[in-house]
């Protein structure tokens, strides 16, 4: 038999003491033994505070981003509101940008729609704030909430918008008569 044995790894063949003195810990059981309790490990040192109050909060970034993107959200709710309120003069002013006289030929749906797209929007925000709110409390990362929320909340109420227009089949004729802007030409 051969009295060679494989070299230890990781100090599976070492003795207690040999373990102790490669991870520096003293042997304390001598002290256990003896009725003595061991020396207590010398505290760790406290941290040092951070500069500045981004610092000590690393989601302050995101909250500002939030609640400025809330406030701009609120701002576009309240300026877009006249043209809810009465869509035949936001259609008349669009429509007139192309060249198109007229307007839609039932005014009173049209203000239906548009009531329930203000609706959607006043809705969708208070529910984006809510909801951005709510994360930020719990720490999450939040900006994202408010752009989602512009997002998915102004192409419903641009649908609600556009269903009279759509409806209205003289309107859509008068719409695809209207002949493409002349594109320029390459040179």
């Amino acid at each position: 038999m051969s009295d060679e044995r494989p070299r230890p790894q990781y100090g599976e063949y070492a003795t207690p003491e040999e373990q102790r003195a490669r991870i520096r810990q003293p042997d304390a059981t001598f002290d256990l033994d003896a009725g003595k309790a061991p020396d207590a490990a010398p505290p760790a040192p406290a941290p040092t505070p951070a500069a500045g109050p981004v610092a000590r909060n690393p989601r302050a970034m995101d909250r500002v981003a939030t609640i400025a993107l809330l406030a701009i959200g609120l701002i576009d709710v309240l300026r877009s509101m006249p043209g809810y309120v009465d869509p035949n003069a936001l259609l008349a002013q669009v429509l007139g940008q192309f060249g198109i006289e007229g307007g839609l030929a039932d005014a009173a749906g049209a203000r239906a729609w548009g009531a329930a797209a203000a609706i959607v929007v006043v809705v969708g925000w208070f529910t984006t704030a809510a909801v951005s709110v709510w994360n930020l409390r719990a720490g999450r990362l939040s900006f994202w909430i408010p752009l989602v929320g512009g997002v998915v909340f102004m192409f419903i109420a641009g649908a609600l918008i556009l269903t009279p227009v759509f409806m209205d089949p003289a309107l859509m004729q008068q719409i695809a008569g209207v002949t493409p802007l002349p594109t320029p030409s390459a040179t």
